[in-house]
């Protein structure tokens, strides 16, 4: 069933009020208006100050200058700058770091003085060791400049030495010699030494690695009975014995017995030479042999045999000699030259004499390049006053002095 709808009472309150809104609002109208017009009018000073005003200002409002405003005006008022205690130290400026390349590892690069170890032999010209002196009796040279003594010792310990042979089927003379001169060097051994053997022929061969058994030793040469080849390939024996102590540690030795005659060797003499330059903390003491059978081949005018099939004149027995005494100078060592058997013993006794008893010096040198160069040494003893050391035997007998040092190092060419 539909329902109809309501009727609208056309006496609601709503219809009542409405007439009551409209009579409230004409009159409000009226008063804002009034006030409106109270407000654009004002006094001609007024307009007249306030125009002038937004003309400084480009027609803008004059900003208020802060109490802690110290810069320069313009057109849009001051700068405020903060006033400054004058008590505050400024700031320090910050560190720069370096801009790290990816990928690039870090080096560093760090030079270091090097410390140059020197042993001084200091004898008469019989042999015998001058004790007693002190770090001021020595004068250092490096390529003509004074060097100032660091360190100063007098050693006195073990020695760590090769005695290289010569041995071959050159001259049986020449071998006898080689093995009375061996066995003449292993007597003088003293508790405490380190000796290996080697020989040499076309090659080098290690007998006995280094021991403290002078057994061993005396087994090592009994081997020394059938000679192999004739060559005699002594550069190359010698820079092999100098490769293989650059691997042990401290000073050493190498007791070079042989004629100094080179046949078919690969290493040249300027190649062995620069390789003796190169080896630090080595002294070589060559011993040579077969002076006796060399002097009677000699007096018939003849040079005396070097192997079969091997052409030795005089002239090659002389350069032997000389590249011996080369070795020995350029390491600080002295060669011999006995010319009898009964010298060995004592050739031998001066040779453990200046290797047990030496002056050690070290220095800073002055040049501190690190470029591999080769420098000159130089090595004198004086007086305390600076003058001429004399020195005298037990019978009041004035003795010349002999100094001997390594003619001079390589220096390293290194960066760590």
């Amino acid at each position: 069933m539909l329902s109809r709808p309501m009727a609208t009472n056309p006496l609601s309150p709503s219809r009542r009020c409405a007439p009551l809104t409209v009579a409230l609002l004409v009159p409000l109208f009226f008063v804002i208006t009034a006030l409106a017009q109270d407000q654009t009018q004002s006094s001609p000073a007024q307009d007249q100050s306030q125009d002038q005003s937004q003309d400084q200002n480009n027609g803008k409002q004059k900003q208020d200058v802060p109490d802690d405003a110290g810069g320069p005006t313009g057109d849009i008022g001051p700068y405020a700058i903060p006033k400054k205690n004058p008590e505050t130290p400024p700031p320090p400026p910050p560190p720069v770091t370096p801009k790290k390349v990816e990928g690039m590892p870090d080096y560093s690069i760090k030079v270091n003085v090097p410390l140059v170890n020197v042993d001084v032999m200091v004898t008469t010209r019989s042999g015998q060791f001058v004790p007693g002196l002190k770090k001021e009796n020595f004068r250092l040279f490096e390529d003509g400049n004074a060097q100032q003594i660091q360190d100063f010792s007098v050693t006195k310990a073990p020695i760590t030495a090769v005695l290289l042979v010569e041995y071959g089927a050159t001259n049986y003379g020449f071998m006898i010699d080689a093995l009375q001169a061996s066995y003449a060097f292993a007597s003088t051994l003293q508790k405490g030494d380190w000796v290996a053997v080697s020989y040499y022929d076309m090659l080098p061969h290690i007998l006995v690695d280094f021991t403290q058994d002078k057994r061993a030793i005396y087994g090592a040469l009994n081997q020394l009975r059938i000679p192999g080849f004739s060559e005699t390939n002594e550069f190359d024996a010698l820079y092999d014995t100098l490769d293989r102590l650059d691997r042990v540690e401290g000073k050493k030795y190498v007791i070079l017995i042989s004629t100094g005659i080179d046949t078919f060797s690969r290493i040249t003499y300027d190649k062995i030479l620069k390789k003796v330059k190169d080896t630090a903390d080595v002294t070589i003491f060559p011993i040579s042999v077969g002076w006796i059978i060399r002097e009677m081949y000699e007096a018939s005018g003849r040079a005396a045999p070097h192997g079969m099939g091997i052409p030795v004149g005089r002239m090659d027995y002389l350069q032997a000699d000389n590249e011996m005494r080369t070795f020995a100078s350029m390491t600080g060592g002295r060669a011999y030259f006995p010319r009898f058997q009964a010298e060995y013993g004592e050739d031998f006794q001066d040779i453990g004499n200046d290797i047990r008893n030496q002056y050690s010096l070290a220095y800073h040198p002055t040049n501190t390049k690190l470029d591999g160069t080769y420098r000159k040494l130089k090595v004198q003893v004086v007086a305390p006053d600076g003058g001429p050391l004399k020195v005298k035997d037990q019978k009041g007998k004035e003795q010349k002095i002999e100094v001997v040092s390594r003619d001079g190092y390589t220096a390293k060419h290194t960066v760590d």
